[in-house]
């Protein structure tokens, strides 16, 4: 019986010849990565064990995005002891303020992840290296902090679901628009600890930023990790940004998916996910009144990349955020802050009136930088509109495109980009 692309990562990185789902395995690992809200966590669990040090301080990551720069002693005291734990084990990778970008953003960007690679992290999102080829999932930070040790995680093999998909998307819709359409044809708990795995001749049709954008929600859909093909784009990528050597692998062509699904993207149209779960998704033809927003956010993990940033700038150029909106864009590194800044994007925010942030997680969690009152609706990038997420339990997120985002900003209602002319 033929292998999944991730069936055949996990194999290797096990040491065995195959596996098949369902089976438990040890594998060794190539990167755990936590974050200023996980690793204080792992870090006290590691007190407890009798090993002391980690296994290969190259090969862990820190990053300091959630709370950054701290917004209160308790972020200070957690980003303290990630600090000086990183200190003490002299880890290479500690991204701290100055440094640091949103870790799944920041991590590909300084060629930590490079296809084959078997990689865990304290943070749901990790997930979103299977854009490069990886086998790549969100742990517990008791798992990190094992991790931390060993440098191997425990894994049951995950069956996988295959999404086919053709053709080219359109003028505005993006990856977050195939993801969104995804999750509510599947549903959040459709592809529940199973891979789901892109192919396809539309694959050559997504930049790797659309391809960061759909295997980063992949956990939305319950999925254990989002993985796509290895083509000249992912390897030109790898190349710009990593001296590290690439391990392909491609799925057997007898591999066994539960499902299959095939999706025409050039059908595809700006799709919104209502509150208060991502399955929750609608076209703007399925919307059949104005949907008043007070808040805008463009940035995340999800949507802070070169590709979104311009795509919002293209919008906003010339234009005004309406008054009483509050736009809040937040490039997801300090490399994408400066090229933004460079290509004059940030100019382009800041006279449509729009603020623009240091990178940070800040208002995707609830965290600050953008917190919602009782009553309040934000158009956002981000990726989860659970009830609460960005503040008060009484809010509403609604999760769109760039595009949709910086249309609602200047409307004041969610709307697309074709509303303005365009």
């Amino acid at each position: 019986m033929g292998m999944t692309m991730t069936q055949k990562i996990l194999a290797a990185a096990a040491g065995l010849p195959s596996v098949e789902a369902g089976q438990l395995i040890e594998a060794e690992l190539s990167l755990v990565l936590g974050n200023d809200i996980t690793s204080p966590v792992a870090i006290h669990e590691m007190d407890k064990f009798s090993k002391d040090g980690v296994f290969d301080k190259d090969k862990i990551a820190l990053v300091m995005d959630h709370f950054i720069p701290n917004k209160d002693i308790k972020s200070a005291e957690h980003c303290k002891c990630v600090r000086e734990f990183a200190a003490k084990h002299d880890i290479t990778n500690y991204f701290d303020v100055g440094q640091m970008g949103i870790e799944h953003a920041l991590l590909p960007e300084s060629g930590l992840t490079v296809a084959g690679d078997v990689i865990i992290g304290a943070d749901s999102h990790t997930c979103t290296y299977g854009a490069l080829g990886a086998f790549s999932t969100g742990v517990g930070s008791t798992d990190m902090a094992a991790g931390m040790a060993t440098g191997k995680a425990w894994f049951k093999v995950p069956s996988a679901i295959r999404f086919n998909l053709t053709g080219k998307p359109s003028k505005w819709v993006s990856g977050k628009d195939v993801i969104l359409h995804i999750i509510g044809l599947i549903g959040v708990d459709g592809a529940l600890y199973r891979s789901m795995e892109f192919t396809g001749d539309g694959v050559a049709n997504l930049s790797m930023d659309d391809r960061f954008t759909i295997a980063n929600m992949a956990i939305e859909a319950g999925g254990k990790n989002g993985i796509f093909p290895v083509d000249e784009k992912a390897l030109a990528y790898m190349k710009e940004h990593s001296q590290r050597e690439p391990k392909i692998f491609e799925a057997d062509k007898d591999a066994v998916y539960d499902e299959e699904y095939t999706i025409d993207l050039s059908k595809l149209e700006p799709t919104i996910a209502f509150p208060h779960l991502p399955e929750n998704t609608k076209t703007m033809a399925e919307i059949t009144e104005d949907v008043i927003v007070d808040q805008a956010v463009i940035g995340s993990c999800t949507n802070g990349r070169m590709d979104d940033l311009r795509v919002a700038a293209e919008i906003l150029k010339g234009r005004k955020v309406k008054k009483g909106i509050r736009c809040i864009i937040i490039p997801a590194t300090q490399k994408i802050y400066l090229q933004a800044m460079e290509e004059g994007l940030l100019k382009i925010f800041i006279e449509a009136g729009a603020v623009v942030s240091t990178p940070t997680c800040g208002p995707c969690l609830g965290g600050y930088m953008g917190i919602l009152a009782e009553g309040e609706r934000c158009i956002s990038t981000t990726n989860r509109n659970f009830v609460g997420r960005m503040g008060h339990v009484k809010s509403e997120v609604y999760l769109a495109s760039p595009a949709v985002a910086a249309a609602s900003a200047v409307t004041g209602k969610i709307s697309v980009p074709s509303e303005l002319g365009m």
